[in-house]
């Protein structure tokens, strides 16, 4: 049976769900669409309750327990967006929660879960340890698991995104891939109505296992290496979205740290939205080339979560504001004697340079006895500028170096 037969149960989840659920806006980008050479309006999921589109899946597996399933309470095992959810989910609908998360999790993650009235156990270093943990306290409580993918209930409470999609009449749609589960509801959604629509799925080239299994015909497990764009790795693709995948979605792209925290900057400061790395993993995959989309098609990129951690933000924009050498650090070497820092400086001025940080010194090996290096670092306000500054030392016998 084709999984299109499923567009019914999404309607049907979407009358049920929404009135716990945001309506999230399309947001028209000119500067995504003149890069993409398309129209690109962003799917604004980091706006969705929560700060993800998990909580459809939440709501809608919850809605779906009978009374005494209810009564039982709820268990689910995640780092962040799944988490949130079912608690937000649980504590709307009065049902008692239980999130078994990593000890490494965000601690931002772990008190909003909190916060939402979950009862929150961190355990284990990774979410495999995690759902052990879960699964002694399902033996002892008999609460029922809230499964972040495979589960056909959350899978059509994630569709309901796909049939705000469908309104807007888009040529293609992109859509981050983890365990699978938020593509394989949008597909169904989608080709149920437009079967000549392109659904094109991301994952991080950290964590491939979706787009290789789908590739080689069978379902394989390949182990995560480290990623900002932690909410989409994901060891163990699950069967039902291997299916819907397989049968609904185009194609399947990478895209690696450096695409996903240019693309957070960019949404940051020309579309004003903050977006996770794996919120962030769409419009990546369209800035960075990897989907060529073009010849004025309308593209919807989703921006599927904005709970990124704050002190991960803040070094993602200073090493994209150092690469695109908005930001710049400069090594001089000078006499260590009154003056010679005021004219560095007074040349950064002059080309209305700001300092961010001025270090001294005189101990490295390389610093002749009688001298100091300075390393000075500053913004520009046009990297052009920063060869004018370079020479203008040069010329006041200053020896200085870029430092990359």
């Amino acid at each position: 049976m084709s999984y299109l037969n499923y567009f019914d149960q999404i309607v049907k989840v979407h009358e049920s769900i929404k009135q716990y659920i945001h309506k999230t806006p399309l947001d028209y980008s000119s500067t995504f669409s003149n890069i993409a050479g398309a129209k690109v309006y962003l799917k604004m999921e980091n706006l969705q309750k929560t700060g993800s589109f998990k909580v459809r899946g939440a709501f809608s597996k919850l809605i779906s327990l009978s009374q005494a399933e209810r009564e039982r309470g709820v268990i689910a095992v995640s780092a962040g967006n799944h988490a949130q959810g079912v608690a937000y989910a649980a504590s709307v609908l009065g049902i008692k929660s239980t999130v078994v998360m990593p000890e490494t999790a965000p601690i931002s993650k772990y008190l909003a879960t909190k916060n939402y009235g979950a009862n929150v156990i961190l355990h284990g270093k990774f979410l495999h340890e995690s759902m052990k943990k879960a699964e002694e306290i399902i033996r002892e409580t008999n609460a029922v698991l809230v499964h972040p993918y495979d589960d056909l209930n959350v899978i059509l409470g994630q569709g309901t995104l796909g049939l705000e999609l469908l309104e807007a009449e888009p040529d293609v749609v992109v859509v981050p891939i983890g365990g699978g589960g938020l593509i394989s509801g949008i597909s169904i959604a989608l080709k149920a109505k437009r079967n000549n629509l392109k659904v094109i799925g991301v994952q991080s080239s950290a964590s491939p296992s979706m787009k290789v299994s789908v590739e080689l015909g069978r379902l394989v497990e390949i182990e995560p290496s480290f990623s900002i764009a932690d909410g989409i790795l994901v060891k163990n693709p699950s069967k039902i979205t291997y299916e819907v995948i397989s049968e609904l979605v185009d194609d399947i792209v990478l895209v690696d740290d450096e695409d996903i925290a240019n693309a957070i900057l960019y949404l940051l400061e020309r579309n004003k939205t903050i977006a996770e790395g794996a919120g962030a993993a769409s419009v990546a995959a369209i800035i960075s080339g990897k989907i060529k989309v073009g010849n004025g098609k309308k593209v919807i990129p989703i921006i599927s979560g904005g709970n990124i951690d704050m002190s991960l933000l803040a070094r993602i924009i200073d090493r994209m504001l150092f690469k695109s050498k908005r930001v710049v650090k400069v090594k001089v070497l000078v006499p260590d004697k009154p003056g010679y820092l005021n004219r560095v400086l007074s040349r950064v001025a002059q080309i209305r340079g700001n300092v961010i940080d001025v270090i001294h010194d005189r101990m490295s090996t390389d610093v002749k006895p009688g001298f100091t290096k300075i390393h000075v670092v500053f913004e520009i306000p046009v990297s052009e500028s920063l060869s004018e500054f370079l020479y203008s030392l040069a010329l006041d016998g200053i020896e200085a170096t870029l430092v990359e």
